[in-house]
């Protein structure tokens, strides 16, 4: 911008400063000098910023007549105040849709309405959807200066904040309502309200963009995932140029209802063979979904990381519900309880997950692993090609990969006992604590992919809980200027110089280790400029930051 006056004839220029424009306008601006011969190709990639992409780009879902036709009708209608296709997990207070989604989860947040203490938790949710209100309201005019997408007035929804579930009118009087943790799909183009999660695509009305992206892909290195823990997500990758599923965390796949149940009578089981027959549930449960997975992805890279949530999460604590577990383990009540408290921690985030859970439940990752291969076979017996990789997650003793790569050759000889397979499939180290770093040398022996887990990564090197550090962190960003940015935004420099140790470490050993980043870093620029230096394979991004990573990624690379 030039600011100028005209004064008796004479002009004076006043000041200049750098223009502001919309993300719509920047694409378009880049595209047009290119064309005009103004700017090379190289040079309008680098005249945008990369984190405003999301701006242009918002989720919708296929019309209402070819989802009627696949016998897919709404659960209820409201108004549709901020637009685009949200879906995700149910959660009903601004505090657990932050948890959850700090957790990476996808949630939609449910209110009866929403009020100024909700910013937090409508900003963490993809969308929002409130029984009362009108277009006006707070939860509409937030979500719209937000970007979230938003259904409010909704009046055929209710909620039931005591037992945490909510009904719609339309459903079967008999139905069992919709609890905490199941999926919820939002149309907030149209008001429509869906049960269950339903594939969404992007949708941009940028020309330009398609063209920006291609110029994009063509200078890049690193290869960009989509953390995708669905199949409805792992197809709604594609539409966003994923080259496939960085990241899939198979524990998000346990909290339909349905499965929770099982999940919690696998773990509060006291004989294995009650273990053993709720293990065979969620197998063949995960075992649709990976069939899905591969499909959708067509032989593209799929990276399933193995249970690595806290164990205790899964667990209720109401007595109705532990009676229920008790009645199908037939236990008696007193049992189940004193079962379910040995599951409590005092600090789960760094107790009994991930790769310590999986060795120490029996059977535990014997059957996701199972699945994935019965799920590869499925697949490969009918022609479609497949490529999977195993992640371990929360690693602090070689011995500890070594134990479950020892589960997969097992578990992958019993299931192709009979024929030599088609696809190929291979290990990969979760590196997300200090000490994996540091014995990266080890896991290379027997590892050919490292996937750092930048979240975990940054929370045990700083000793910042993710879940807590909203108390001080935006006062040591804004108030105090005691630091630059948000470490679980954009890699810390500690971070980044950890990741260097241990790739040094593991490349010495294997110099053809594959090793990319994951987590809410793995798609800001920063981060994945940072990627670049370092070297790294690839990096796996959330949906919506895809495109945005892409570009993200040449920028590096021309940088």
């Amino acid at each position: 911008d030039i600011e100028f006056t005209i004064d008796h004839g004479r002009p004076y220029i006043l000041q200049t400063r750098a223009a502001k424009r919309t993300a719509r306008a920047a694409v378009r601006i880049a595209v047009d000098m290119v064309k005009e011969g103004v700017l090379d190709e190289e040079q309008a990639l680098l005249r945008v910023d990369a984190r405003s992409l999301e701006q242009l780009l918002q989720a919708r879902l296929p019309a209402r007549e070819d989802l009627a036709a696949r016998g897919i009708e709404p659960a209820a209608t409201g108004l549709p105040a901020s637009p685009g296709a949200a879906s995700g997990r149910i959660v009903f207070d601004a505090d657990e849709a932050v948890r959850w989604a700090a957790e990476g989860q996808e949630v939609v947040l449910v209110r009866q309405e929403t009020r100024a203490d909700d910013i937090h938790g409508m900003r963490a949710a993809k969308g929002v959807v409130t029984a009362a209100g009108g277009m006006t309201s707070h939860a509409a005019v937030v979500a719209r200066g937000l970007g979230k997408c938003c259904v409010v007035g909704c009046g055929g929804l209710r909620i039931d904040h005591r037992e945490r579930t909510v009904r719609f009118d339309a459903m079967p009087p008999d139905s069992a309502p919709l609890r905490e943790g199941d999926l919820l799909t939002l149309d907030g183009s149209t008001g429509r309200v869906y049960s269950g999660a339903l594939d969404v695509v992007a949708s941009t009305t940028v020309e330009e963009l398609r063209e920006l992206m291609r110029w994009a892909d063509r200078v890049r290195r690193m290869r960009v995932y989509a953390e995708a823990d669905t199949p409805q997500a792992a197809r709604a990758a594609l539409s966003y140029g994923a080259e496939g599923v960085g990241l899939c965390r198979t524990e998000r796949m346990f909290f339909a209802h349905d499965r929770l149940f099982a999940m919690r009578c696998a773990l509060l089981a006291v004989e294995d063979e009650q273990r053993r027959h709720w293990l065979a549930q969620l197998e063949r449960a995960q075992r649709d979904d990976f069939v899905e997975m591969f499909e959708a992805m067509d032989g593209r890279p799929v990276t399933i990381r193995l249970l690595d949530r806290a164990l205790e999460e899964f667990l209720p604590e109401d007595a109705e519900a532990l009676q229920t577990i008790a009645d199908a383990l037939d236990l008696e009540l007193d049992e189940v309880v004193r079962a379910a408290h040995r599951q409590r921690e005092s600090n789960p985030a760094f107790g009994h997950r991930g790769v310590r859970s999986g060795l120490t439940v029996p059977g535990l990752y014997d059957m996701q692993i199972r699945a994935m291969f019965l799920a590869a076979r499925d697949c490969t017996g009918r022609g479609q090609p497949v490529e999977l990789e195993v992640l371990v997650p929360m690693i602090s003793w070689a011995s500890e990969l070594a134990s479950v790569c020892a589960v997969v050759e097992r578990v992958h000889d019993e299931v192709f006992e009979e024929r030599r397979p088609s696809f190929t499939h291979r290990v990969g180290a979760m590196v997300e604590l200090p000490r994996a770093c540091l014995i990266a040398g080890e896991l290379a022996h027997l590892s050919e992919l490292f996937s750092f887990g930048g979240n975990d990564l940054t929370q045990t090197v700083l000793g910042v809980s993710r879940e807590d550090a909203s108390r001080f962190l935006p006062s040591y960003l804004n108030e105090l200027g005691l630091v630059e940015g948000d470490p679980f935004t954009c890699l810390d420099e500690t971070v980044v110089e950890l990741m260097r140790a241990a790739l040094e470490r593991a490349r010495a050993v294997r110099p053809t280790l594959v090793a990319g980043l994951c987590g809410d870093q793995g798609g800001s620029p920063p981060s994945i400029e940072a990627c670049e230096r370092l070297g790294l394979d690839f990096v796996s991004a959330p949906l919506s930051q895809l495109p945005g990573a892409r570009l993200a990624a040449a920028q590096a690379r021309l940088r």
